[in-house]
This record gives structure tokens, C-alpha cells and sequence, in this order.
């Protein structure tokens, strides 16, 4: 398990920002189960950075193009 102090949560917007998305994309994304794991944090959804960077990679690795 990871230590939670070691974790960079990212927001919705911050997120959409990295992958030049907009956040209402994001939230399709989210919807549709094709976008990066997120999770309700405090009635936020938030994303862990490593997760989106997973995702990112695994698109790569694919070759999504």
C-alpha cells in the first residue's frame, strides 16, 4: 500500500489541464469508464497523479494514434 503522505491528489480541472482536455470531457470520460481512475474524495472528485500517468503510458503503449 502506499503512504498517503506520498500521493499528489490532482483536481478534475488540473487533470483536464495536464491532458488539454476540457473538464467537461473529463467528466464524459469519467462517465463512459475511458478516462483515468478517479475517486469522490469530500465530495470531490479527485485524481491521483500516478494513476493519470499510468493512463497516459498505457495509451502509449497501445498506440493509440
Amino acid at each position: 500500500m502506499t503512504d498517503a503522505s506520498a500521493v499528489r491528489l490532482l483536481t478534475l480541472e488540473e487533470v483536464a489541464a495536464m491532458l488539454r482536455k476540457s473538464p467537461a470531457q473529463m467528466r464524459w470520460m469519467r462517465h463512459n469508464g475511458t478516462g483515468p481512475r478517479a475517486a469522490l474524495l469530500g465530495g470531490r472528485v479527485m485524481y491521483r497523479e500516478q494513476d493519470v500517468l499510468e493512463w497516459v503510458n498505457a495509451a502509449f503503449d497501445r498506440g493509440a494514434a
